[in-house]
């Protein structure tokens, strides 16, 4: 775990295909540690209009990749943050402490993006993501390994246990931070 900025409190991604988890994690993550507010760029973008088009086929919202940025840059200067989003390349990489990414086998997936009233559509594009690895790709290929944690979350006891894994890193994340600044304090 390398440690490249002063922020006193880390930045975790949670990240994956639309309905394995991120939004029930992230929420989880910011009740169970103090000082981390959680934020779900979908509803940012929405509330405030960071899009210039509309996707009408999906029927979504084509975000716009620098306005979401500028947005968020002053909240993840200062640390703390949880950021929930299906895609994660075009996030500055300096912004993350921790990328968390989630997966879920597919047929739970299903079930999840149908019970949310998802179009066949739209369930087919995301379950083929998952098959394909599109959130892994773009998370390996954006962000050093050491900071990537790929999690499963299938089930109660699966989350409670990656709440688990997470609060360990963000400890060994602290404790290093603190050794970083000792160390700038002796030179």
């Amino acid at each position: 775990m390398e440690i490249e900025n002063n922020r006193q409190k880390p930045n975790i991604l949670v990240t994956g295909t639309p309905g394995v988890g991120k939004s029930t994690l992230g929420k989880l993550l910011s009740e169970h540690i103090d000082g981390l507010q959680y934020v779900d760029v979908g509803q940012l973008i929405n509330q405030k209009k960071l899009y210039k088009q509309w996707n009408e086929e999906f029927n979504v919202p084509e975000f716009d990749q620098d306005m979401v940025c500028d947005e968020l840059e002053d909240a993840m200067q200062a640390g703390g943050m949880i950021i929930d989003f299906h895609t994660s390349s075009f996030f500055p990489e300096r912004w993350f402490d921790l990328v968390v990414l989630l997966r879920t086998n597919n047929t739970v997936l299903y079930d999840r993006l149908k019970a949310r009233g998802y179009e066949d559509k739209k369930i087919t594009e995301n379950i083929e993501c998952e098959i394909l690895d599109v959130s892994k790709d773009e998370v390996e290929s954006s962000y050093k390994q050491n900071i990537i944690m790929e999690l499963n979350n299938e089930e109660v006891p699966q989350l409670e246990q990656n709440i688990l894994q997470i609060i360990e890193y963000l400890k060994q994340w602290k404790q290093m931070q603190l050794q970083k600044q000792q160390q700038q304090q002796i030179q």
